[in-house]
């Protein structure tokens, strides 16, 4: 989701997404169907933060089709939900989030798992995925994909989109744009992608797959090479 003039996020609001996204049913709708085809949901620690309260379950986001979202998983030979698993080094980690009491995997570096240990709940499931300052990601997909999760849906913000960009493991965006201008003044508003140049020396093609429009809205969807 991002803005006409290509603000995907507001670092210093909280929910700032639903401001980008102008309240749109008809985005919420379509992460819900996202979440409801996914093995696991990617976020990151800082969107965590972002969102105090969020689950990232398919229901969630949007209740009306909470049942189709169901049939849809049952049909699929999926689990009733989801998996949900936060990349993070540390430091920005909120343990207290209720994410982490349902059970959620913890992509962190072998350093930050010693230290989060004793603070995040029993029920959320530590794996250091290498042995650096910052999370593989590679390594960290690896993982997942090692946990029988084929289809990942990142929700993962700027900094990790562009890292998974860089990295060559996105296999295709869906995209909303939102009828709004957000504009930039002191505060940094983060773009789409943030903390990776890819031009010049990295080259990502998108190939584009559909183009819908809901009133205002445009959903687009890319292939990437």
């Amino acid at each position: 989701m991002q803005t006409i003039d290509g603000v995907a996020a507001i670092p210093e609001l909280e929910r700032s997404n639903a401001l980008v996204s102008a309240e749109s049913e008809a985005d919420r709708f379509l992460v819900g169907l996202l979440r409801a085809c996914a093995d696991v949901v990617l976020v990151g620690s800082r969107t965590m933060l972002a969102s105090p309260q969020g689950t990232w379950r398919p229901e969630k986001v949007f209740p009306p089709a909470a049942e189709a979202f169901a049939e849809l998983r049952r049909r699929r030979g999926r689990p009733e939900r989801p998996a949900v698993a936060v990349v993070t080094a540390g430091r920005s980690l909120d343990p207290e989030h209720p994410l982490l009491a349902e059970g959620a995997l913890v992509l962190t570096t072998a350093r930050a798992a010693a230290r989060l240990r004793d603070a995040v709940p029993p029920a959320a499931e530590l794996v250091a995925v290498d042995d650096g300052d910052r999370v593989d990601l590679p390594h960290a997909v690896a993982a997942l994909r090692e946990r029988g999760h084929s289809l990942i849906v990142s929700e993962a913000g700027p900094t990790v989109f562009a890292q998974l960009l860089a990295a060559r493991l996105v296999d295709e965006l869906f995209l909303t744009i939102s009828p709004l201008v957000a504009g930039r003044g002191a505060a940094h508003r983060l773009s789409l992608a943030e903390g990776v140049e890819l031009l010049p020396d990295l080259r990502v093609d998108a190939a584009l797959l559909s183009l819908r429009r809901h009133a205002n809205h445009l959903f687009l969807r890319y292939a990437l090479a």
